[in-house]
């Protein structure tokens, strides 16, 4: 009966990942907190399981910088399909990186993956695993904090199915505003007025453009006008999900569909989608008393279609007056036997009327290339397995358990075009008959439809996944010990690239807790690396962990103030060689210059021998030493829940090729030569402090919920290799992620002005650039005088927050979520800003410098030559990256019970919300605006969930 029971498990598993059955399942969700407590607080569970490195422990004996969240308690009032949406508004540390380091591993089941390869809807928890104690068994890959998200597994119940559908719109939040052709060729006249010649464009011609009697003749195109884009985009994805199972077998299944238009409007564009569709399966079986496997499986397709044109990057850099982007037939000149024979052999007829423009130039345009440069379909697939064997080993010791894990994963990526060949048209008009006619056309290029399909940009992946580990748990006495022997390693292989991404070492886990009062936790890994010589490829990473929970002592434990108090404290050293760029980097090169160079050997070619690198067998793992400090804390009856972290980490050992510490003899000039070798050298610090701060309470009829979230690090090149001439531009002592450039003084006001100020080696000057100050009082203008600028935010801004509310009424759940950051800075660098030669003019340009303007003027004199005094990294262009946002609202009505007692649907919801809402800054515009890309956007949806 057993055998039966299982294969028909595996059938309905098998039957279930096919496309036309769709059947899925959401657990069934906790509510806001667990309990009411004395009718005014929500007293929140300490005993669920969290996931942390190769093993589960309760939430209340969590140590070493460990956060998590459970999903299905999020999905049921804030519905996403990103895996990590908002994830920074829950746990502290998190800001997109884990405590500033960047780089995470993520692992989905304990494989590597990356986190779009899972929706939110299928997974169970997410661990973020940010001390180096919670990470050192994942060995090298992890020194940079480890995401470890849990996909759901089936339960021993009645099947359930859970079905949701959700359709939205997204509106678009800012478009760049950029000149039209009257203004532009006005401020272009002052631009050649500006470098001293004449204007290219009369006012009859500026006239005419402005006129819009003819856009054919006189072109003003806006590409963000609604004759090209759509007000919106919609978006629809469903889900359904069934789970179930007994004492022998549990499944889970999960069948997603998602789809995603564009907001081009016109052409072969109108047809731009991106479909995702992908199917989960876990199943986990009790083959004997003694053995369970697990067995897990996801594939993903994913299908982009789109055109062969680069819409948005032309829309950054086309000028408005440049072209006409259709030529109508309709305005040829009746006579023009020429022009209109090549109407009737283009095979390119734009809605029966229209000739697609251009011109010498502009050959091939956007524009053109939409209408009839052919489709392309990006297609990518995923597929991923793993399996896990659970053996329990009491019959030999008591306590003791093992446990292998294999995972082999499979991607791969292609695009599918057909790529067509097109004429366009340059029109030359007039208008001796009293309007506009075209008396000829120009012909640039062939209409050509191969009709062949090309297969290009093939990419294919691989991930290989293992670990073995033997388990011992035993309690006696109020004493709990835990103790794991653990071998892991992946192996990630990608097209074209010749050497694997490999993570192999072996773990050791042990523990102690009396009681969960006193804990002390050593874990350790010896790493491997490939990317060392022989002899160093090995190292043992140690770190240990302690905890003492002051609320079971005998002067806290009857509080009436303070239910939980726990301190704890981690320390270690993670060996680590993911940031060493490359491998054999510890060899020397030494390449043969073949024809490189002529000699006096009557012109013929010499043969040399070049040195590249010197040789370092020494060369060794980069070390994370870290030491940091938790507190977890709750107060009156669980009305307020606090844990944080003090972190302080030195990533020491960075490798680098240091020319300064060796004579300079060790390089040449041309033809350039170099004996230095590889070393370790540079090291980075981080300091900072992170926090969960939760309130949970019930007044009257409503369940309040508030939760903050924060972040403050600071980082310091604690130590460089590097030789200044001036000890203010020296990186050591200054954060790792700080901007370089220089600092400005206004303009130049006049040509004494220029005469009077240090000479400027950045170009020719004029009164109406930027001047900058000469730091080092030389009396030159150059990179010398670069200094320290401010933080960049690489790694998130120096202060992240996140807040998340819920209220709940009866069946009526409101939830709101924002984020916010402080303390970083960017450039205004893009061409938006940047702006000289023929280049387009965004709406900037208005307040540049003439004259007349000087005294007001906030932008440099604009000009058709080189820009390059005014267009570099400098105070000038910087601007503070500070905001906060209204990320995410929902308001989600969830039907009574009693409504639905005769039915069979067990709960029925419907919810309204909005994303990306807000933005909350003095800079807002600069931080909403995408060039040369699609634009940002809000997402406002209505979705519908049922349960059977």
């Amino acid at each position: 009966m057993r055998y039966i029971q299982l294969k028909l498990v595996l059938c309905f598993v098998v039957i279930a990942s096919f496309p036309f059955k769709l059947i899925a399942q959401e657990n069934k969700i906790d509510s806001l907190a667990a309990q009411i407590n004395n009718g005014t607080s929500l007293e929140v569970e300490k005993n669920q399981s969290v996931q942390i490195a190769f093993r589960k422990v309760q939430e209340k004996d969590l140590l070493g910088g460990v956060s998590f969240v459970n999903l299905p308690e999020i999905m049921n009032k804030n519905y996403t399909t990103y895996s990590l949406d908002g994830l920074q508004t829950y746990i502290g540390g998190f800001n997109g990186s884990i405590w500033g380091n960047g780089g995470a591993l993520v692992l989905v089941d304990g494989i590597p993956r990356s986190a779009t390869s899972v929706q939110a809807i299928e997974i169970e928890q997410i661990s973020v695993l940010k001390g180096v104690s919670a990470v050192a068994l994942y060995g090298s890959r992890a020194a940079k904090g480890v995401i470890y998200i849990t996909t759901k597994k089936g339960k021993n119940q009645k099947q359930q199915i859970d079905v949701r559908v959700n359709t939205g719109v997204n509106t678009i939040k800012s478009t760049p505003q950029y000149l039209g052709s009257a203004e532009y060729m006005n401020y272009y006249n002052q631009a050649r007025q500006n470098d001293g010649l004449g204007e290219l464009y009369d006012y009859e011609t500026i006239y005419n453009h402005a006129s819009g009697n003819n856009p054919y003749r006189y072109p003003n195109v806006d590409y963000y006008s609604s004759d090209y884009l759509r007000d919106i985009s919609t978006q629809q994805d469903a889900n359904l999900q069934i789970s179930g199972g007994n004492d022998i077998a549990r499944y889970y299944t999960n069948v997603s569909f998602m789809t995603a238009g564009d907001f081009i409007d016109f052409g072969e564009a109108k047809n731009n989608r991106t479909q995702r569709f992908n199917v989960r399966g876990n199943v986990d079986i009790d083959i004997t008393n003694k053995i369970s496997a697990t067995i897990g499986a996801n594939a993903i397709y994913y299908n982009g279609t789109g055109v062969n044109a680069n819409y948005w990057g032309g829309a950054a850099t086309l000028r408005p007056n440049r072209f006409a982007p259709l030529i109508p037939i309709s305005m040829i000149e009746s006579g023009d036997v020429n022009s209109l024979n090549q109407v009737q052999n283009s095979t390119n007829i734009i809605d029966g009327k229209y000739l697609l423009g251009g011109t010498q130039l502009d050959q091939t345009n956007p524009f053109a290339g939409i209408y009839a440069g052919g489709s392309n379909d990006y297609t990518s697939r995923q597929f991923q397995f793993n399996t896990a064997i659970n053996a329990d080993l009491n019959d030999l010791l008591e306590g003791l358990s093992f446990r292998t894990m294999f995972g082999v994963d499979y991607e791969s990526s292609y695009n599918q075009a057909y790529n067509n060949n097109y004429a366009t048209y340059e029109p030359k008009w007039n208008n001796y008959a009293g309007f506009d006619q075209i008396s000829s056309l120009t012909k640039y290029g062939q209409d050509a439809t191969s009709g062949t399909q090309n297969i290009s940009n093939s990419t294919y992946g691989q991930t290989i996944s293992f670990s073995g580990q033997f388990d011992y748990i035993k309690s006696f006495e109020g004493n709990n010990i835990s103790a794991s022997l653990i071998a892991s390693a992946f192996q990630q292989s990608r097209a074209e690239v010749y050497h694997k991404v490999s993570n192999g070492n072996l773990g050791l886990h042990l523990g102690y807790n009396y009681k969960s009062k006193y804990y002390a936790d050593f874990n350790g890994a010896i790493v491997h690396s490939a990317k060392l010589a022989e002899g160093n490829r090995n190292a043992f990473s140690p770190t240990v962990s302690v905890g003492w929970r002051l609320s079971e002592e005998n002067f806290l434990k009857d509080s009436d103030i303070i239910d939980n108090l726990k301190l704890s404290v981690s320390a270690g050293i993670l060996n680590t060689d993911l940031d060493i760029s490359d491998y054999y980097l510890y060899e020397s090169i030494y390449t043969q210059t073949d024809g490189a160079w002529f000699s006096w050997r009557d012109g013929s070619l010499n043969r040399s021998t070049d040195s590249r690198r010197g040789e370092n067998l020494d060369l060794t793992f980069a070390k994370r030493e870290e030491f940091n400090v938790g507190l977890e804390a709750s107060f009156f009856k669980n009305f307020i829940n606090f844990n944080g972290s003090f972190f302080a980490n030195k990533m020491t050992g960075n490798v680098t090729q240091a020319t300064v510490l060796y004579p300079s003899y060790f390089t040449t000039g041309w033809p350039n030569s170099s004996f230095i070798p590889n070393i370790n050298y540079n090291d980075d610090k981080r300091i900072g402090a992170e926090f969960n701060l939760k309130f949970n309470k019930k007044i009257a009829e409503v369940d309040w919920s508030l939760g903050l979230t924060a972040m403050y690090y600071d980082t310091e090149a604690s130590k460089r290799a590097e030789s200044f001439e001036n000890e203010y531009q020296y990186r050591q002592g200054k954060p790792l992620d700080g901007i370089w450039g220089l600092k400005s003084d206004g303009f130049f006001m006049d040509a004494n002005d220029i005469a009077s100020s240090p000479s400027q080696t950045f170009g020719e000057v004029f009164p109406g650039d930027i001047k900058y100050k000469d730091q080092n009082n030389d009396g030159v203008i150059d990179n010398q005088d670069q200094v320290y600028l401010g933080k960049g935010g690489w790694s998130g801004a120096p202060l992240t927050f996140g807040v998340n509310l819920t209220t709940k009424w009866k069946d009526l759940t409101f939830f709101a979520l924002a984020t916010g950051q402080f303390g970083a800075n960017a450039m205004k660098n893009s061409s938006y800003f940047w702006i000289d030669g023929d280049d387009k003019y965004s709406v900037i340009v208005r307040d540049s410098w003439t004259e007349e303007t000087k005294e007001t003027a906030t932008y440099p004199r604009l000009t058709t030559l080189n820009g390059d005094n005014n267009f570099r990294s400098s105070d000038f262009w910087m601007y503070s990256t500070n905001r906060i946002n209204l990320s995410k609202v929902q308001v989600t009505y969830d039907f009574p019970t009693s409504i639905l007692k005769k039915t069979f649907v067990k709960e029925l919801g419907i919810y309204m919300s909005g994303a990306n809402l807000l933005t909350i800054s003095p800079e807002r515009e600069t931080m909403e605006l995408n060039v040369g890309s699609s634009p940002q956007t809000r997402f406002y949806n209505l979705g519908i969930k049922a349960l059977f």
